[in-house]
């Protein structure tokens, strides 16, 4: 139990523990307690001093006076200019990433809160990247991510840096270090719930753990020097293992990068596990000081104006698209690989596709006019098997753009994985060929018009042309057209007269699956006009004889 003491009144906070009941009945019994459904508090008047003071003896409550000094507020300095030359393997970062990256160089121990689809992952490797290029003992590097980033991640640091990321699995799991002796790997890529398997020898049994400073860590952990920590938000609470473990990989790190766009899921008690990761909790004068002088004693919000200075003052910055859209494109794409869910199903129909093709005269120069059809039905099926598997990622994707505000236009191409995904949103509009006109035009009124309706999801047939969703500035792709052209007509659902922002457009493709090769095919006609102006019939035919030669290779 905890007792806040306010200028006007009293806050009595009970927990969901055993003393509940008890506790409760305890307090009905104060003169003038109401319950305030809406903070979900009891409220004691000023007049009832005495017999709070008998409460917090009787029931051995905590007592709290809350801080009421003046909030001190500075202005919020812009981000620097990076001074240092960048040198990145492929590509170039937008302005805005170059100064995320200088004052990730001058903190080393942050938190980047850029709004989703900003490049914090381009920003957060680049600043170690860079960090070891001007001196600084960066390497190794550990990446905790969700599961469904791992591939991501380990495909940008060796596409933007060239260096070697290991995702780290059970054939590893007593070796991992040595690669990095080896010079084979300076990056490991870790998900939350794995981080027992490879960094604990001994973690206390349930109700033997005073603090986690009682879980002994394996000593290999000591040979990373930097920690990167993606969707940080995870950690919120303190209680939850991966929250403890990613605490002690991270005591005594010089570099810790922690990168959320909803550093806040609730109230501001979810900062103080984070900043606790980073070492920065001295900075805001302790645990103690912080839930008192920001958090109402507990559970509650006061002095945000400070907290938000002191916290971009000391370990935090965050940019919205519209603080950087002069540094932005009208239209970005960025692809994310899935590790699918349903490999096995997937592996099967591809073994049977395989036998077909070989069974269908494999060997010869052409496949027979009159089995074209069943291909395509026979790729669809692969594609069908992997949209399925990719559903997982797409959900933690849509999460997080939903936490923080934003809507979403998601595209599919056959009713079942609208279905799957009406299932996880029941509260989504749609536009799909099933929905009657008048649907259609509600759902696409409610998307523009409402702003509690993030989600609309899309059959590419239906809403690929002629309608206008500027409401969002973020496009998701779970399927895709065959077609370059059919892509952008579907992206310009967003990007049209009207929409101020730019778009992101986000493309799904399960690892290791026939997504990867019929993407890399739309994207080259991106550079042949005349084929992406060609009709629908000739491109899939073009798609059916470059999967054949996919499977002669």
């Amino acid at each position: 139990m905890r007792i806040v003491e306010h200028p006007t009144e009293y806050q009595i906070q009970i927990p969901y523990d055993r003393f509940r009941v008890r506790n409760t009945n305890k307090v009905k019994l104060i003169p003038g307690i109401k319950f305030n459904y809406g903070r979900k508090v009891w409220v004691a008047p000023l007049h009832s001093l005495d017999s709070l003071k008998q409460l917090h003896l009787e029931c051995k409550a905590e007592w709290v006076s809350l801080d009421l000094t003046p909030q001190v507020i500075g202005e919020i300095q812009e981000l620097p200019e990076l001074a240092v030359p960048v040198v990145l393997k492929s590509g170039s970062m937008w302005s805005y990433q170059k100064r995320g990256v200088a004052r990730g160089l001058q903190l080393k121990r942050f938190i980047n809160g850029d709004e989703p689809g900003l490049g914090k992952t381009l920003q957060s490797l680049a600043t170690i990247h860079i960090g070891d290029q001007i001196g600084e003992v960066t390497f190794p590097c550990l990446v905790i991510c969700p599961s469904a980033l791992k591939i991501n991640w380990q495909r940008e640091w060796e596409q933007w840096t060239g260096r070697k990321a290991m995702i780290l699995d059970d054939k590893i799991k007593d070796t991992w270090h040595r690669f990095h002796e080896l010079g084979m790997a300076d990056i490991f890529i870790c998900n939350y719930e794995s981080l027992k398997k490879f960094f604990v020898e001994y973690y206390p049994p349930k109700g033997k753990m005073k603090s986690s400073a009682d879980i002994i860590m394996d000593p290999r952990a000591s040979i990373l020097k930097s920690v990167i920590i993606d969707e940080s938000h995870k950690c919120k609470d303190p209680g939850t293992q991966q929250t403890k473990i990613s605490l002690q990989l991270c005591i005594g790190k010089e570099w810790v990068i922690l990168l959320t766009g909803t550093p806040v899921v609730n109230k501001p008690k979810d900062l103080f596990p984070q900043l606790a990761i980073m070492g920065r909790l001295k900075d805001f004068g302790g645990k103690k000081y912080f839930m008192e002088r920001y958090c109402e004693g507990g559970g509650g919000a006061s002095n945000l104006n400070e907290l938000k200075y002191r916290l971009n003052t000391n370990c935090f910055f965050r940019r919205e698209k519209k603080d950087v859209l002069q540094d932005l494109p009208d239209k970005q794409r960025q692809t994310i690989l899935c590790d699918i869910t349903t490999r096995t199903e997937y592996n099967r129909a591809l073994n049977d596709f395989a036998q077909f093709l070989e069974d269908s005269g494999f060997t010869d120069e052409q496949i027979a006019t009159k089995l074209r059809g069943e291909i395509m039905v026979k790729m669809g099926e692969l594609k069908r098997i992997s949209a399925l598997g990719k559903l997982n990622e797409v959900k933690a994707f849509t999460d997080e753009l939903m936490e923080c505000g934003e809507k979403l236009i998601v595209f599919c191409n056959l009713h079942s994985i609208v279905d799957e995904m009406l299932k996880i949103y029941p509260n989504a509009v749609t536009v799909t060929g099933r929905d009657a006109m008048d649907e259609k035009q509600r759902s696409i009124d409610k998307f523009q018009n409402d702003p509690s309706c993030q989600l609309i999801i899309c059959n590419i047939k239906a809403a690929g042309v002629g309608i206008t969703l500027t409401a969002s500035s973020r496009v998701a792709f779970i399927e895709y057209p065959w077609t370059y052209a059919d892509c952008v007509q579907c992206e310009d659902r967003a990007h049209r007269m009207g929409q101020k922002d730019s778009v992101m457009c986000t493309y799904f493709l399960g690892h290791d699956t026939i997504d990867e090769d019929l993407y890399k095919m739309i994207q080259e006609k991106r550079h042949t006009a005349n084929a992406i102006t060609g009709a629908t019939d000739q491109m899939e035919m073009s798609f059916i004889d470059n999967v054949i030669n996919i499977f002669k290779k």
